[in-house]
């Protein structure tokens, strides 16, 4: 049984294809683990911008979970997520649905549809901070048109984080947008003719064809989305810096605070290390879910 496994491998053309692989996985080690376990280790050690100062043993990971900003931040990003599986999450499917059912012109709603991935991040930012303005802002503006009284979009707790959700979901719709539109373009047309013959309306098409088959894409692409959400920095930290009080202030905006701010890097790390050990257990909860439903166990 030994000499037929050996016969199957080909020991010389699979070393060289590891050949080549060889710089990247030196470049990833550079730049992932190494950064990784290095993080790990400062999560243990008094650490400042002068470099090592003394061991801490776990002194950090006590000062992070006896801080109230500990609960506070994880249940922001909490919030967070739902808000973008309900809203964040449906938009793509349902854009990339609208396109595929198109007959003219799907190249160009394509476009439209991703242009916003393009635009740099500050300078949308900037752009949507001037629409969510209180006084002079458009979207009050237009508020206003209709009787309705101007709202205070990123000062008020209850609006700021849909508001934020709404800016994030505006620039990432686009790319996972065309992603859905390539997965519903593999699904054979023999179907949706089939299925028009058989008189199904269009929603029923949608329920029995075209979301079945892209299932298996949304999963993935809503696991991804929740790492990606989980880790938001940028928008909460341009828009409002946190605020109002500490309605979006997220472990990432700890985490740059408590490194550059008050020069303490190994609470910034032991903060790091939590953001990887809760997505490390999620990711390793979906995988073991996805294999179990995989073997019919549920």
């Amino acid at each position: 049984m030994r000499t037929n496994i050996r016969k199957k491998i080909n020991w010389k053309r699979q070393g060289v294809a590891y050949l080549f692989l060889l710089p990247f996985f030196i470049v990833f080690t550079i730049a992932c683990w190494y950064p990784m376990c290095k993080t790990i280790v400062y999560s243990f050690q008094r650490v400042n911008i002068m470099g090592f100062q003394e061991w801490a043993g776990l002194n950090n990971y006590l000062r992070m979970l006896k801080n109230p900003l500990f609960c506070t931040a994880w249940k922001n990003v909490l919030v967070f997520v739902l808000l973008s599986l309900i809203l964040g999450a449906l938009v793509p499917i349902i854009l990339a649905i609208i396109i595929n059912e198109m007959r003219r012109l799907t190249s160009l709603f394509q476009t439209i549809v991703y242009l916003p991935a393009l635009i740099p991040v500050s300078v949308g930012l900037i752009v949507w901070r001037q629409i969510y303005a209180p006084n002079e802002g458009i979207l009050n503006s237009l508020l206003k048109l209709v009787g309705i009284p101007p709202q205070l979009w990123l000062q008020d707790p209850t609006l700021v984080k849909p508001a934020i959700i709404i800016v994030m979901t505006w620039f990432g719709a686009g790319g996972t947008t065309l992603i859905y539109l390539s997965a519903l373009r593999e699904i054979p047309l023999e179907l949706y003719e089939a299925a028009e013959l058989d008189g199904f309306s269009v929603f029923k098409r949608i329920r029995h064809i075209t979301l079945p088959y892209i299932s298996s894409r949304i999963k993935i692409l809503v696991v991804m989305q929740i790492i990606f959400v989980s880790q938001v920095f940028t928008e909460p930290f341009i828009l409002t810096g946190g605020g109002p009080g500490n309605a979006t202030r997220t472990p990432a905006i700890v985490i740059y605070e408590t490194a550059f701010s008050m020069n303490d890097f190994g609470l910034a790390a032991a903060w790091s290390v939590s953001i990887l050990v809760i997505l490390g257990v999620f990711s390793f909860l979906y995988v073991w879910w996805s294999q179990k439903e995989q073997q019919g166990e549920f």
